[in-house]
């Protein structure tokens, strides 16, 4: 199977986690339509509730670079930015090899 993976750790300034988290599920049903989707789920840590993590399944890494043209997708990339305590973390790439709901 030759899918391509990604869980990234979002951590949103004092007060936002859920407003990061909401913007995040804004996000997931616009690329949720996107060529090559397969899985994007949003998550937030119970241990932190400024963090949020989301988790990619898609086609290839080129539908997920495409994902991000998806009209509204930029948008909502810069309403995260303000809320966002630093840079987003590099995400951890993953090859996916299989398991339930993944065609």
């Amino acid at each position: 199977m030759n899918k391509y993976g990604l869980h990234g750790k979002l951590k949103a300034t004092k007060g936002n986690g859920d407003k990061l988290a909401s913007i995040l599920l804004e996000a997931a049903k616009l690329v949720a339509t996107a060529k090559g989707c397969q899985l994007y789920i949003v998550s937030k840590s119970k241990d932190d509730e400024h963090t949020v993590w989301v988790t990619e399944v898609w086609d290839s890494k080129e539908d997920h670079d495409n994902s991000l043209k998806v009209e509204g997708v930029r948008e909502l990339i810069s309403q995260a930015m303000p809320i966002l305590d630093g840079m987003p973390e590099k995400g951890l790439e993953l090859e996916i090899l299989g398991g339930a709901g993944i065609e």
